[in-house]
C-alpha cells in the first residue's frame, strides 16, 4: 500500500485531518521526497479543533500548500460526528479495538462515505496539480472498525481512480498510498516521532473542546493513549481533565 521514493519535484496530495495518523503520513510523504499539498475537509464535524490542528501541522511539516475544502455532511447526519443529537460513545460503550480480520460492529462514529468523498476531492486536486500520488492515513490495525479504512477499500479506490481520470487514461496512473495501513498505533507514533512530528500539535478526539483539549473517554482517545503507552513515549495530548 505504499510506493518508492519520489523523483525530484514530484507532487503529492496528502489528506490531513489534524490527527496523529495523518500528521505522520504527511511526514512520511515528505521524507520520500514529495512536494506535499495538504488537503483537509470541513465536513460538518462536531468541532473545528482538528481542522485548527491541521493548519498547525501543515505549517510545521512544510506543506507546499494547505487547502480546507467544504462539504457539509451534517445535512445528512447519520453519525455521532456529524449529528450533535447522537452522543459520542464513551468508556466501555466505545468498543474494543478492531482488527482487519474481524467483523466488528461498526460504531456510530462512522461517517457514511466520508473517506470516499475525501479521496474523490483529493483525486480532483491531484489531477489539477499533475500529481500522481495521493497519501491517505487509513489504518486497519488499531482502529475503530470503519470499512473504508481497510486495504481492499484503498485498492478498489485506486482502481476506480485509474478508470475515471483523464491523467490515467493518458498514461499517468494515480497511486493511492496508505503507508500506515498495517502498522499498530505504537508503530505509527514511533515512526512519526522519528520523522520529527510534534504530536502536541495534533487532535484526535471525537469531541475535543474549543481549545483542542481531548475528552479522554472516546474510542479515539483510548486508542491514542494506549498507543503512546505501547510506544514507550510520553503522551503530549492535552486533556480536558486530569
Amino acid at each position: 500500500m505504499s510506493h518508492e521514493r519520489a523523483p525530484g519535484g514530484a507532487r503529492a496530495v496528502v489528506l490531513l485531518s489534524g490527527g496523529l495518523d495523518s500528521a505522520t503520513v504527511l511526514a512520511i510523504a515528505r521524507s520520500r521526497g514529495f512536494d506535499c499539498y495538504a488537503l483537509s475537509v470541513d465536513y460538518g464535524q462536531r468541532h473545528r479543533a482538528e481542522l485548527d490542528a491541521a493548519v498547525r501541522v501543515a505549517g510545521a511539516l512544510g506543506a507546499a500548500r494547505h487547502v480546507i475544502a467544504d462539504v457539509d455532511l451534517s445535512r445528512f447526519g447519520g453519525s455521532a460526528l456529524t449529528d450533535t443529537s447522537i452522543a459520542v460513545p464513551e468508556g466501555a460503550d466505545a468498543g474494543a479495538p478492531a482488527s482487519a480480520s474481524s467483523n466488528p460492529s461498526i460504531p456510530i462514529t462512522y461517517v457514511p462515505a466520508r473517506n470516499t468523498i475525501m479521496l474523490s476531492i483529493a483525486l480532483g486536486w491531484a489531477e489539477v496539480l499533475q500529481a500522481d500520488d495521493i497519501f491517505f492515513g487509513a489504518n486497519a490495525v488499531d482502529y475503530s472498525g470503519y470499512p473504508d479504512c481497510r486495504p481492499g477499500y484503498v485498492q478498489a479506490f485506486e482502481r476506480m481512480a485509474n478508470l475515471a481520470t483523464k491523467s490515467a487514461v493518458e498514461g499517468r496512473p494515480m497511486r493511492i498510498n496508505a503507508p500506515i495501513i498495517d502498522l499498530s498505533k505504537a508503530q505509527i507514533i514511533r515512526e512519526g516521532a522519528r520523522l520529527g512530528v510534534d504530536f502536541s500539535l495534533t487532535v484526535s478526539c471525537y469531541q475535543a473542546d474549543a481549545a483542542g483539549r481531548a475528552c479522554g473517554r472516546c474510542d479515539s482517545c483510548r486508542i491514542r493513549r494506549e498507543g503512546f503507552a505501547a510506544a514507550g513515549l510520553p503522551d503530549s495530548t492535552r486533556y480536558q481533565t486530569g
